[in-house]
Protein backbone atom coordinates (compact mmCIF):
# COMPACT_ATOMS: atom_id res chain seq x y z
CA UNK A 1 0.00 0.00 0.00
CA UNK A 2 2.93 2.46 1.01
CA UNK A 3 4.30 1.65 -2.79
CA UNK A 4 0.79 2.78 -4.70
CA UNK A 5 0.83 5.94 -2.29
CA UNK A 6 4.15 6.73 -3.31
CA UNK A 7 3.63 6.06 -6.51
CA UNK A 8 0.43 7.98 -7.06
CA UNK A 9 1.63 11.16 -4.94
CA UNK A 10 2.53 13.64 -7.32
CA UNK A 11 0.01 13.00 -9.74
CA UNK A 12 -2.54 12.86 -7.11
CA UNK A 13 -2.11 16.48 -5.99
CA UNK A 14 -1.87 17.69 -9.28
CA UNK A 15 -5.05 15.79 -9.80
CA UNK A 16 -6.77 17.60 -7.17
CA UNK A 17 -5.74 20.97 -8.07
CA UNK A 18 -6.71 20.79 -10.87
CA UNK A 19 -10.27 19.33 -9.92
CA UNK A 20 -10.45 22.04 -7.56
CA UNK A 21 -10.41 24.68 -10.07
CA UNK A 22 -12.20 23.41 -12.15
CA UNK A 23 -14.59 22.86 -9.57
CA UNK A 24 -14.60 26.21 -8.29
CA UNK A 25 -14.28 27.74 -11.84
CA UNK A 26 -17.54 25.73 -13.16
CA UNK A 27 -19.13 27.43 -10.00
CA UNK A 28 -17.94 30.68 -11.20
CA UNK A 29 -18.58 30.13 -14.82
CA UNK A 30 -22.47 28.79 -14.24
CA UNK A 31 -23.05 31.88 -11.88
CA UNK A 32 -21.84 34.70 -13.78
CA UNK A 33 -21.58 33.44 -17.54
CA UNK A 34 -24.75 33.86 -19.46
CA UNK A 35 -23.79 32.69 -23.00
CA UNK A 36 -26.37 33.58 -25.47
CA UNK A 37 -26.29 30.05 -27.27
CA UNK A 38 -27.21 28.28 -23.67
CA UNK A 39 -30.20 31.00 -23.53
CA UNK A 40 -31.39 29.81 -26.77
CA UNK A 41 -31.00 26.05 -25.77
CA UNK A 42 -32.89 26.36 -23.10
CA UNK A 43 -35.55 28.43 -24.88
CA UNK A 44 -35.99 25.13 -27.06
CA UNK A 45 -35.84 22.79 -23.60
CA UNK A 46 -32.48 21.55 -23.72
CA UNK A 47 -31.13 22.35 -20.19
CA UNK A 48 -26.86 22.81 -20.78
CA UNK A 49 -25.12 24.58 -18.25
CA UNK A 50 -21.26 24.08 -18.74
CA UNK A 51 -20.02 25.93 -15.46
CA UNK A 52 -21.69 22.58 -13.95
CA UNK A 53 -20.55 20.67 -16.21
CA UNK A 54 -17.06 21.56 -15.60
CA UNK A 55 -17.64 21.57 -11.67
CA UNK A 56 -18.59 17.82 -12.01
CA UNK A 57 -15.27 17.16 -14.05
CA UNK A 58 -13.62 18.94 -11.61
CA UNK A 59 -15.10 16.63 -8.78
CA UNK A 60 -14.41 13.72 -10.53
CA UNK A 61 -10.75 14.90 -10.85
CA UNK A 62 -11.01 15.71 -6.88
CA UNK A 63 -13.13 12.13 -5.87
CA UNK A 64 -10.85 9.95 -8.27
CA UNK A 65 -7.82 10.21 -6.44
CA UNK A 66 -9.23 9.98 -3.23
CA UNK A 67 -11.06 6.91 -4.36
CA UNK A 68 -7.97 5.65 -5.69
CA UNK A 69 -5.81 6.47 -2.48
CA UNK A 70 -8.53 4.99 0.14
CA UNK A 71 -10.48 2.25 -2.17
CA UNK A 72 -8.68 1.07 -4.90
CA UNK A 73 -4.69 0.85 -3.65
CA UNK A 74 -5.88 -1.42 -0.48
CA UNK A 75 -8.01 -3.47 -2.74
CA UNK A 76 -5.89 -3.59 -5.11
CA UNK A 77 -2.90 -4.48 -2.57
CA UNK A 78 -5.14 -7.07 -0.61
CA UNK A 79 -5.72 -8.73 -3.66
CA UNK A 80 -1.97 -8.74 -4.51
CA UNK A 81 -1.37 -10.22 -1.00
CA UNK A 82 -4.06 -12.92 -1.19
CA UNK A 83 -2.21 -13.84 -4.65
CA UNK A 84 0.75 -14.09 -2.70
CA UNK A 85 -0.37 -16.00 -0.07
CA UNK A 86 -2.43 -18.70 -2.50
CA UNK A 87 0.74 -18.90 -4.50
CA UNK A 88 2.52 -19.44 -1.18
CA UNK A 89 -0.12 -22.36 -0.72
CA UNK A 90 -0.32 -23.32 -4.08
CA UNK A 91 3.74 -23.95 -3.82
CA UNK A 92 3.51 -25.32 -0.66
CA UNK A 93 0.77 -27.98 -1.61
CA UNK A 94 2.61 -28.88 -4.83
CA UNK A 95 5.54 -29.62 -2.55
CA UNK A 96 3.37 -31.64 -0.07
CA UNK A 97 2.52 -33.39 -3.41
CA UNK A 98 5.99 -34.08 -4.49
CA UNK A 99 7.23 -35.13 -1.15
CA UNK A 100 4.50 -37.39 -0.97
CA UNK A 101 4.84 -38.92 -4.30
CA UNK A 102 8.28 -39.40 -3.19
CA UNK A 103 7.66 -41.20 -0.04
CA UNK A 104 5.03 -43.07 -1.90
CA UNK A 105 8.10 -44.34 -4.86
CA UNK A 106 10.13 -44.93 -1.84
CA UNK A 107 7.78 -47.43 0.00
CA UNK A 108 6.81 -48.97 -2.68
CA UNK A 109 10.60 -49.58 -4.28
CA UNK A 110 11.52 -50.83 -0.55
CA UNK A 111 8.04 -53.14 -0.63
CA UNK A 112 9.27 -54.91 -3.64
CA UNK A 113 13.04 -54.80 -2.45
CA UNK A 114 11.05 -56.22 0.92
CA UNK A 115 8.77 -59.35 -1.34
CA UNK A 116 12.22 -59.71 -3.35
CA UNK A 117 14.48 -59.92 0.09
CA UNK A 118 11.81 -62.57 1.48
CA UNK A 119 11.59 -64.38 -1.81
CA UNK A 120 15.15 -65.03 -1.66
CA UNK A 121 14.90 -65.91 1.96
CA UNK A 122 12.56 -68.81 1.21
CA UNK A 123 14.12 -69.86 -2.13
CA UNK A 124 17.43 -70.05 0.55
CA UNK A 125 15.41 -71.74 3.27
CA UNK A 126 13.94 -74.32 0.78
CA UNK A 127 17.30 -74.77 -0.76
CA UNK A 128 18.79 -75.53 2.40
CA UNK A 129 15.90 -77.69 3.65
CA UNK A 130 16.39 -79.85 0.40
CA UNK A 131 19.85 -80.17 1.03
CA UNK A 132 19.40 -81.08 4.52
CA UNK A 133 16.52 -83.77 3.26
CA UNK A 134 19.17 -85.14 1.06
CA UNK A 135 22.23 -85.10 3.35
CA UNK A 136 19.80 -86.97 5.77
CA UNK A 137 18.64 -89.47 3.26
CA UNK A 138 22.11 -90.46 2.20
CA UNK A 139 23.03 -90.83 5.95
CA UNK A 140 20.02 -93.08 6.29
CA UNK A 141 20.52 -95.25 3.32
CA UNK A 142 24.47 -95.49 4.37
CA UNK A 143 23.60 -96.32 7.63
CA UNK A 144 20.70 -98.83 6.64
CA UNK A 145 23.28 -100.07 3.81
CA UNK A 146 25.67 -100.33 6.78
CA UNK A 147 22.92 -102.27 8.96
CA UNK A 148 22.53 -104.43 6.19
CA UNK A 149 25.60 -105.66 5.20
CA UNK A 150 26.64 -105.74 9.37
CA UNK A 151 23.50 -108.38 9.57
CA UNK A 152 24.44 -109.90 6.69
CA UNK A 153 27.81 -110.37 8.20
CA UNK A 154 26.07 -111.67 11.45
CA UNK A 155 24.22 -113.72 9.31
CA UNK A 156 26.73 -115.55 7.73
CA UNK A 157 28.59 -115.76 11.02
CA UNK A 158 25.97 -117.52 12.46
CA UNK A 159 25.23 -119.11 9.55
CA UNK A 160 29.09 -120.58 9.59
CA UNK A 161 28.95 -121.39 13.55
CA UNK A 162 25.45 -123.46 13.07
CA UNK A 163 27.08 -125.38 9.94
CA UNK A 164 30.73 -125.93 12.38
CA UNK A 165 28.63 -126.96 14.98
CA UNK A 166 26.18 -129.07 12.94
CA UNK A 167 29.16 -130.52 10.96
CA UNK A 168 30.98 -131.59 14.91
CA UNK A 169 27.47 -133.00 15.49
CA UNK A 170 27.17 -135.02 12.56
CA UNK A 171 30.84 -136.25 12.65
CA UNK A 172 30.34 -137.68 16.54
CA UNK A 173 27.15 -138.93 15.29
CA UNK A 174 28.86 -140.61 12.48
CA UNK A 175 31.88 -141.80 14.49
CA UNK A 176 29.30 -143.07 17.38
CA UNK A 177 27.50 -144.87 14.67
CA UNK A 178 30.89 -146.61 13.24
CA UNK A 179 32.35 -147.65 16.48
CA UNK A 180 28.94 -149.69 17.26
CA UNK A 181 29.51 -151.50 13.82
CA UNK A 182 32.47 -152.46 14.12
CA UNK A 183 32.83 -152.29 17.96
CA UNK A 184 36.06 -150.95 18.33
CA UNK A 185 37.19 -147.21 19.23
CA UNK A 186 37.69 -145.46 16.33
CA UNK A 187 37.31 -141.81 17.75
CA UNK A 188 40.64 -140.71 16.73
CA UNK A 189 41.58 -137.67 14.81
CA UNK A 190 42.59 -139.57 11.61
CA UNK A 191 39.05 -140.78 11.13
CA UNK A 192 37.63 -137.21 12.08
CA UNK A 193 39.35 -135.81 9.48
CA UNK A 194 38.06 -138.31 6.99
CA UNK A 195 34.71 -137.67 8.24
CA UNK A 196 35.20 -134.01 7.82
CA UNK A 197 36.07 -134.21 4.19
CA UNK A 198 33.43 -136.53 3.26
CA UNK A 199 30.86 -134.16 4.51
CA UNK A 200 32.74 -131.29 2.76
CA UNK A 201 32.83 -133.31 -0.47
CA UNK A 202 28.86 -133.75 0.27
CA UNK A 203 28.15 -130.15 0.72
CA UNK A 204 30.45 -128.85 -2.42
CA UNK A 205 27.96 -129.57 -4.78
CA UNK A 206 25.81 -126.86 -3.07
Amino acid sequence: MSNAKQSSGPPAIVGIVVGAALMFGGFWFSKNVKLEFIKTLEAQGIPLDPGKTISIIGVLLILFPVIKFFFIAPLAEAIQNRTTELERTFGEAENLRAEMTQMKQDYERRLVQTEADAREQIQSQIKEAQSLRQQMMAEASAKAEELKASAAREIETQKQQAIAELRHHVVELALQATEKLVEANVDDERNRKLVADFLETVEAPR
